[in-house]
């Protein structure tokens, strides 16, 4: 059976797909949402930010709760709570308790894709590992292309529609993980869960330099594109002249790229050297930040060459991002869960401090933006050039 086809796949890929529609399916309704609720474009900003703080504290505890109690029910708790607090978004008059909902949907939202990590890695081992990561990261990417698309259709109806959508797929989420996937954590081979245990866990993975590499490495290529992911709203309206119903426009050649970038390592498993698709990743996200840097400062804006070049970014970023998700898990078999966690923790930490700080400086211009991509790129070029894996 084709790893498309396969239900456990496409509900792995469905669990790890939950955040990017949390955070992408409303970015087309920031303008009408500001209104709606009387408030500033900067404060529907901030509701990122209080879904991102909280989702990425979350990612610390996730996996040691799914180390203890199983895979199976950390998911059930986590979308349940995010189901909860998606029809209380629906139902917000205010900013304020948007910010709040926003917040209990970041608290269990995380629960999805940490345990979809985790399971892929469970399962599945050798060159099969990597193709079934590289699958999921394929169908994983189809999420940010129809997000905002959708988003921009729900609008249709109201923005109301949007946090009704989110409820609805974490229901179904909640329903395929519960009866297609089959709880990989044996009761014993559990490990009892506590604050100071798990304190002591992420002590290890701290103190194992080639896992901390690793993570922050791949946690950089991702907030480089993550960029724009988060200044969308004014790098397609402000910046490129489009409307929030034309989010596809970004969205699609960008996780194109991401999807092709996944068929490329997926392709290469058990055939090319891993190490020689993770150097072909790198030097290709180095030469297409560079030359979009230069683009951007020397030549006006042009929709089609400024999306173009995240796109061709993006085949980079993905083909090498499953070849180093599979070698840090590796580094701790018997937690993890708890690698998973802390993979995913750096990945958002680097992309909540984005959201933050990094998107309000630099969406004064495409430049600004190519700035940003250029030097987290470089700085996770530099990191990955550290590691064992690259060396070896």
């Amino acid at each position: 059976m084709s790893l498309f086809l396969n239900p456990k796949v496409i509900t792995l890929a469905a669990l790890s797909s939950l955040a990017p529609f949390a955070i992408d399916t409303y970015l087309p309704a920031f303008h009408i949402i500001s209104k709606d609720l009387f408030t500033t474009p900067e404060g529907i900003q901030q509701s990122l930010t209080f879904y991102l703080l909280p989702y990425t504290v979350m990612l610390l505890f996730h996996g040691p709760i799914s180390d203890a109690i199983g895979r199976i029910k950390t998911l059930q708790w986590g979308l349940m709570l995010f189901f909860i607090a998606s029809l209380g978004c629906v139902f917000s008059t205010t900013i304020e308790s948007l910010w709040f909902f926003r917040a209990l949907q970041g608290i269990g939202g995380g629960a999805g894709s940490v345990v979809a990590r985790a399971m892929v890695r469970d399962i599945y081992h050798g060159a099969e590992a990597q193709r079934v990561m590289a699958t999921v990261q394929i169908l994983f990417g189809i999420a940010p292309a129809i997000a905002p698309m959708i988003g921009g259709l729900l609008l249709g109806f109201h923005w109301q529609a949007i946090f009704i959508f989110l409820a609805v797929y974490a229901g179904i989420a909640i329903l395929m993980g519960s009866t297609i996937l089959s709880e990989t954590v044996k009761k014993s081979m559990r490990v009892p869960f506590s604050i100071m245990g798990a304190i002591g866990r992420y002590k290890t993975l701290l103190l194992n330099k080639e896992f901390l590499l690793l993570i922050v490495s791949v946690s950089s290529n991702f907030a480089a594109f993550f960029i724009y992911v988060l200044a969308s709203p004014i790098f397609l309206i402000d910046h490129l002249g489009f409307t929030p119903q034309q989010f596809g426009y970004l969205f699609i050649p960008t996780v194109s790229g991401m999807m092709f970038g996944s068929l490329i390592v997926k392709k290469a498993a058990g055939v090319i050297d891993s190490k020689l698709v993770l150097r072909f990743g790198y030097y290709w996200m180095f030469a297409i930040s560079l030359i979009n840097l230069l683009f951007c400062y020397f030549m006006p804006n042009n929709a089609p060459i400024n999306i173009g070049f995240i796109a061709l970014y993006n085949i980079g970023m993905a083909s090498a991002m499953p070849i180093i998700s599979i070698a840090a898990l590796d580094c701790f078999p018997k937690i993890r869960g708890t690698a998973a966690s802390g993979q995913a923790f750096m990945q958002m930490l680097f992309s909540s401090v984005v959201a933050g700080l990094l998107v309000p400086i630099l969406w004064f211009s495409t430049f600004g933006l190519s700035l940003g991509l250029f030097l987290l790129i470089s700085f996770g070029f530099f990191t990955i050039r550290k590691t064992r894996l690259w060396n070896v």
